[in-house]
Order: structure tokens, then sequence, then C-alpha cells
């Protein structure tokens, strides 16, 4: 897992785990990080499929800008990965490029 768990000079960096799944698979995540910081520390790289050639995407700018993160949660489609925190129990998947 890649998550920095000490700092000299941030907050303590223990957070509650929970468990998210990302397209059927169980992942941990802690409350209050984001879903794409989650899935960054999962080795999970590929959030979505492109509308045009069904590219691969994933974090781009990271703070909510370029839509490229989008996933759908719990059934709801084009939700921002790098602006919407962890959630125990949350369902996420991919969006695949022929927007269904």
């Amino acid at each position: 897992m890649m998550r920095i768990t000490d700092h000299p000079v941030l907050e303590d960096l223990e957070k509650r785990p929970v468990t998210i799944t990302f397209n059927g698979v169980d992942y941990q995540a802690y409350e209050g990080e984001s879903i794409a910081a989650a899935l960054l520390a999962n080795q999970i790289r590929v959030l979505r499929y492109s509308e045009k050639n069904s590219k691969s995407r994933g974090i781009y700018c990271g703070i909510g800008h370029c839509y490229e993160c989008r996933v759908t949660v719990d059934g709801r489609r084009s939700v921002r990965a790098c602006i919407t925190n962890v959630q125990g129990q949350m369902h996420i998947e991919s969006q695949d490029g022929d927007n269904s």
C-alpha cells in the first residue's frame, strides 16, 4: 500500500479504516480521504475509459477541474473521485466509454 504514515509537520495521520468496493473487489481506505487517493494507494491507476476511443483515464488535475477521474458511486455516474471523500461500504465502478 502506498500511503504516508508518518510526517514531521502534518497532524496525526491515523484515520479510521473502512472498506470500499471498486469494480467488485474490496479495498481498504481511510475515512475522509478522497476516492482517488484511496484507489491510488491501492495501486489503481485507471478510473474510467474515455468516450472517444475507450482510452484509459485516471487522476489528472487532482482538484476537480478536469473531470478525468469520473467514476460511478453507488449507482450515481460521473462522480469526481478526486474531490469526493470515501465513506465505508461505497460501491465504486469505473465508467466505460460507451456512456452506459
